[in-house]
């Protein structure tokens, strides 16, 4: 089980793996900023639900659930069907994790441009914002 503790420190991990490349230039680090921002949203959101007591220790969120809805797709998106909780902000949070999903493979994989790697950077910096602020209203830090 990966208590609230051992996500902060991979939330650490994360965000200085992001603030390296950011420092090195995004244009020269696309792998590692979709690497990261991926890794580390999950990691927000997990860590997120454990402290609203939405999900237990033990669940593990996967990156791949994030794949955007196609549009007029009939049956609920993956994420709403395995995580299956309600919480503050939730459309926004997923809306957000569906735009780092959908270009994380081009980012660690493919040719990427630096328009779509700074896309996806804005959509973390906006989820991070977004998850630290409801945390700290309930008492919580993330760091």
């Amino acid at each position: 089980m990966v208590s609230i503790q051992i996500h902060k420190e991979h939330i650490k991990e994360h965000l200085q793996e992001i603030e390296d490349a950011i420092t090195i230039g995004i244009e020269k680090r696309p792998a590692t900023i979709g690497l990261h921002t991926s890794a580390c949203s999950i990691s927000l959101l997990e860590l997120y639900l454990h402290t609203l007591g939405k999900i237990s220790t033990g669940t593990m969120i996967k990156h791949d659930w994030f794949k955007p809805p196609l549009p007029g797709q009939k049956i609920a998106p993956l994420a709403e069907r395995k995580l299956g909780v309600n919480f503050p902000d939730k459309e926004e949070i997923l809306n957000l994790m569906y735009s780092i999903e959908d270009q994380r493979n081009k980012l660690i994989y493919g040719k990427s441009v630096k328009e779509v790697t700074e896309a996806v950077l804005s959509s973390f910096q906006k989820l991070y914002l977004i998850i630290k602020n409801k945390l700290k209203e309930i008492g919580k830090e993330i760091e």
